[in-house]
């Protein structure tokens, strides 16, 4: 199980390679929401996203001779580009097993940065049987996305930032939203604040119909989306919560929020109108319940962690169009 000392061993690794994402306002977004709004972008991040740090994390921590034989993970797009990146950078090869319907620029981007792509049909395959034949048949480390120790300890350095920077702030107690797919981010950031800021509550956020968190928390046992594909938050899609995972969002978090596909949205086209940040929907879904659900929201200020950034141009396009003049 990851700990407190494992992220912070994480943090260390990090140094120097992951980028010290900051805390963004905007008056605009704190009148939306009846409070203050303070961003981490992590749409900054190396590869646009936060997977970075748990990319890095997993594979820096493996023993070299392991290492060298190279690793393999499953993704729709930002864990694959995160350890493609992590690949890359230690001199080992990636194998990527991605689903055919994941955004092009996904696709693209994990192969520009060294990852070889396996693509599957997420209606009829399952990528961790593909992961582990082809783990098993080269010698090939699994790097899993979220249901791995390393991988969260690196999302939780996460936590280590935001405590340090929401003190720096003023602001010792309110709710952290967090963009959660399997719940390796949230996770590790509520192991992180239950160290450094134990008055600062996470929270998971969702797309509505693939709420499995939320409805795991509220249920006190894991729950199951009855489908994987069919919404626009595609890097937070996940069958459920993973096994490592739930029982520390059980024990850490607060109760989960969910979002429209149309709020995600208008948080897309909100958070580059005000913050000139580019974010996709999965990595939208937090601001968009900090700005759409204050009824459901504890405190005087708000932290949120905008996720990833790597939407095709097409669907961002239509974001600003549709909700740009709301802006």
């Amino acid at each position: 199980m990851t700990s407190l000392a494992m992220i912070e061993a994480a943090a260390h690794r990090l140094s120097g390679q992951a980028v010290r994402t900051p805390l963004l306002s905007s008056p605009f977004l704190d009148r939306i929401a009846g409070r203050r709004v303070l961003v981490k972008p992590e749409c900054l991040q190396h590869t646009g996203s936060f997977k970075f740090r748990g990319a890095w994390s997993a594979v820096s921590a493996l023993a070299p001779e392991v290492r060298a034989r190279g690793v393999i993970a499953y993704s729709s797009g930002n864990h694959a580009q995160g350890v493609a990146l992590a690949a890359a950078r230690h001199g080992i090869a990636a194998v990527i097993v991605m689903p055919s319907d994941a955004p092009e620029v996904k696709i693209a981007n994990t192969r520009a940065l060294g990852g070889e792509v396996v693509l599957y049909d997420r209606a009829r395959e399952s990528r961790e049987e593909i992961g582990a034949a082809l783990a098993a048949e080269r010698g090939l480390t699994l790097i899993r996305p979220y249901d791995e120790p390393q991988v969260i300890a690196g999302q939780g350095t996460v936590g280590l930032e935001i405590a340090e920077q929401a003190a720096e702030a003023g602001v010792t107690r309110g709710d952290v939203l967090i963009c959660c797919g399997g719940g390796g981010l949230s996770s590790g950031i509520a192991l992180a604040l239950e160290a450094h800021a134990p008055d600062l509550r996470p929270r998971p956020c969702e797309p509505e119909g693939f709420d499995d968190v939320k409805r795991s928390l509220a249920a006190g046992q894991i729950s199951r989306n009855t489908a994987e594909s069919g919404n626009i938050c595609d890097a937070i899609l996940t069958p459920q919560p993973g096994e490592i995972t739930f029982p520390i969002l059980h024990r850490l978090c607060g109760p989960g929020l969910a979002v429209t596909e149309d709020e995600a949205m208008r948080a897309m086209a909100l958070a580059f109108a005000r913050l000139r940040i580019v974010l996709e929907p999965g990595g939208a879904v937090a601001l968009a319940a900090a700005l759409f659900r204050p009824e459901e929201i504890d405190g005087d200020a708000v932290i949120v962690v905008a996720s990833g950034g790597n939407v095709d141009a097409g669907l961002f396009r239509t974001a600003l169009d549709r909700f740009g003049a709301e802006t």
